[in-house]
């Protein structure tokens, strides 16, 4: 499979290593510099690639999808911060009868704890005595705050207890590849669930494993989709 990634930072060169690792081609590698706008991000330059990946900026991702989805190229997209752009995206996508797989962590340890989250939710609601908060911490380049997995950290938690706040806390300092947690503290004892990643290598496997999944399929997807084969 050829698949052409969309901005090259460090997760874009993980991806790039992932994907060489499992037998696949570099199509073309397309960092900020070479794509103002989602310019560069044309049939004729993307021409052979059966997917992209693209991991990019806020600001960026949904011009840099949509360039993509007219192109005809299907796109997984890793890029978090941008999901009061999605619905013109996914719009857009259906229109043109594209695919898009988008998600806000693409490490499958990462569903698996959120989906214990969830349940971990449901048990503790109704259990006043208990405070519950999310911290999740990052390295100091990451642009959004709370990141996307918290946020979506956030959303399961509330599926299992609609009735109880989770405020978010969020750090950026150093190299973290990112720490989340969910924690219920009582006046005896304190529960935590949490997800630490050791490396981008986790994301960069499950990105390029999406892009395997996704060609030949139309409409918009999530992660947990592919994963789970559910609509969410």
């Amino acid at each position: 499979m050829r698949i052409a990634i969309v901005g090259y930072g460090r997760m874009g060169r993980a991806v790039a290593e992932a994907a060489r690792a499992r037998g696949h081609e570099i199509a073309a590698t397309l960092d900020v510099a070479d794509n103002p706008g989602g310019a560069a991000l044309t049939a004729e330059r993307l021409a052979g690639a059966d997917v992209a990946i693209e991991f990019t900026a806020p600001d960026a991702a949904p011009r840099n999808i949509e360039r993509l989805v007219e192109a005809g190229v299907p796109v997984v997209s890793g890029t978090t911060g941008w999901a009061a752009g999605l619905p013109r995206v996914a719009e857009l996508v259906r229109r043109r009868n594209g695919a898009l797989l988008h998600g806000s962590n693409f490490a499958v340890g990462v569903q698996l704890f959120l989906r214990a989250a969830r349940e971990l939710a449901r048990a503790f609601a109704g259990r006043t005595e208990f405070d519950a908060f999310i911290l999740e911490q990052h390295h100091a380049r990451k642009a959004d705050a709370p990141s996307g997995t918290a946020l979506t950290l956030e959303q399961r938690a509330r599926e299992g207890d609609p009735a109880r706040p989770f405020p978010i806390t969020s750090i950026r300092a150093g190299a973290i590849p990112g720490i989340h947690a969910l924690t219920y503290d009582g006046p005896h004892d304190t529960v935590e669930l949490r997800h630490t990643a050791r490396s981008r290598d986790a994301f960069a496997a499950g990105a390029v494993a999406a892009a395997e999944w996704l060609p030949g399929r139309r409409g918009v997807f999530t992660f947990e989709d592919m994963l789970f084969g559910e609509s969410r």
